[in-house]
């Protein structure tokens, strides 16, 4: 009998102890404290997925941010309006432009103390407020968001409009920022709390479980390699083995660093949302160009300047948050700047690995080493038996031929039906023109236009 009543009580302890985890309230929680651009929107596309899959009873964003693009804030605040599990912000120290627009598609708003929400006007790359058509947009997108959950849609606009007036609240001509304090006054915030932990009290969670988002292994490496250092190396390498390349042509170790190089440079962010398809394309025609300017095109003309142009042009679009020309952010992020800084970035790598290209090319070919040189240095002279020249080439002076392809100066001319090396006397000679061999010099044969009579 009193087994019996043991093993009875020891299966109700089990399955008390079920029901307790059961009821456990699983929390998914993840942080932005960076602008808010395609990275950003990738996170929250990301926890969304995984929290709802995972069957969480809550979604737990910290948020600080002075704001961003607005395309990835609309994409986010549309992902948070539309899941079904509920969802709590914890605005940690700011919640600017783009982030209050994100903290008021969420479910519930709690504020650290001293933080702030608001100043959501559309700006300009220098900080200016964009026309009346550009807050329009905002205007509505703010008021739908705030009415969805159940907050103030005046409110909300006057943080993006300066002419809405709220009584007691916003005055005309003056963008609506709230404090903490202020935000729980006027309803627009829950409570000021100090740590997550008391988000979680004051929401009455009991017995939370914090499943905090981690990062995959191909997150880790993008975001390593979207690192500016890193991405400035990765630039030296893509100059360096294409000045390799123009060098000694042919596909060697030179062009596979580069190309390498070019992917591990591009490929992270584009996945991360920063480089477009035409970012891609524009480098790639850059670098078309070039190879035109130096093997198709001889000189140093408008091609070449076109391609190095474009190549600049697409590593620094790639750098930074911009959708086609257009650069808008919000009036505590100078873009201007920012842009100026990784155009800074981008040109200082492309120099210095051009500059490093040639001190290694030179330290390569001309320094001896343990395992020698890569130029071969043995002269040899005419001491020693050896001559560089096809004396029987010198028969050809006076001789008339056709040139095979442009001298420039250098080319190709047929003489008696046979091909042969030459160079003009004078200037560029056009393919298919009468030519004579002046002299034989050097091992080359010299030609020039005959004058037609």
């Amino acid at each position: 009998m009193n087994i019996s009543v043991k093993i009875f009580t020891t299966i109700c302890f089990v399955f008390l102890l079920m029901n307790i985890e059961a009821q456990r309230n699983r929390v998914y929680y993840y942080k932005i404290d960076d602008n808010i651009s395609k990275p950003t929107q990738r996170l929250t596309e990301k926890a969304i997925r995984e929290a709802e899959s995972g069957d969480y009873d809550y979604i737990f964003l910290e948020l600080n941010t002075f704001g961003g693009e607005l395309e990835a804030a609309d994409k986010i605040r549309t992902q948070l309006l539309n899941t079904k599990i509920t969802s709590l912000v914890f605005i940690n120290n700011n919640a600017a432009s783009a982030g209050a627009l994100i903290s008021i598609a969420c479910d519930s708003i709690y504020m650290r103390p001293g933080a702030s929400i608001g100043a959501a006007s559309v700006v300009n790359q220098e900080g200016e407020i964009m026309p009346d058509k550009y807050q329009s947009y905002m205007r509505s997108m703010m008021r739908t968001t705030a009415e969805h959950n159940g907050r103030n849609p005046d409110i909300a606009q006057a943080m993006v409009d300066p002419d809405i007036e709220v009584k007691g609240i916003s005055e005309k001509g003056k963008v609506l920022t709230f404090t903490s304090e202020e935000a729980v006054r006027k309803g627009f915030c829950e409570a000021v709390v100090e740590t997550r932990e008391e988000v979680l009290a004051h929401a009455g969670i009991e017995n939370p479980e914090i499943i905090e988002q981690k990062l995959s292994t191909i997150d880790k490496i993008i975001n390593f390699l979207v690192n500016p250092v890193v991405s400035a190396i990765l630039i030296m390498c893509i100059v360096g083995g294409i000045y390799f390349e123009l060098q000694a042509p042919g596909l060697g170790l030179p062009i596979i660093i580069a190309l390498t190089a070019a992917l591990l440079y591009f490929a992270p962010h584009y996945l991360e949302g920063l480089a477009a398809h035409w970012e891609i394309l524009l480098f790639i025609v850059g670098v078309v160009l070039l190879m035109l300017e130096f093997f198709v095109i001889p000189g140093f003309g408008v091609a070449g300047v076109s391609g190095i142009v474009c190549i600049v042009v697409a590593l620094v679009l790639t750098l930074v948050f911009n959708v086609g020309f257009k650069f808008n952010f919000n009036p505590n992020f100078n873009a201007s700047v920012h842009i100026s800084k990784m155009s800074v970035l981008v040109l200082f790598s492309m120099l210095s690995g051009f500059f490093f290209s040639l001190w290694l090319g030179k330290k390569m070919i001309l320094a001896e080493t343990r395992f020698g040189s890569l130029s071969l240095r043995t002269e040899l002279n005419s001491e020693k038996g050896f001559n560089a020249q096809d004396l029987s080439l010198n028969k050809f002076v006076g001789k008339e031929g056709v040139t095979q392809s442009v001298l420039r100066p250098a080319g190709k001319i047929f003489i008696d039906g046979d091909l042969y090396d030459a160079s003009a006397e004078h200037g560029f000679i056009e393919k298919d023109t009468r030519v004579v061999v002046t002299r034989f010099e050097n091992a080359q044969l010299f030609v020039k236009k005959i004058k037609n009579t």
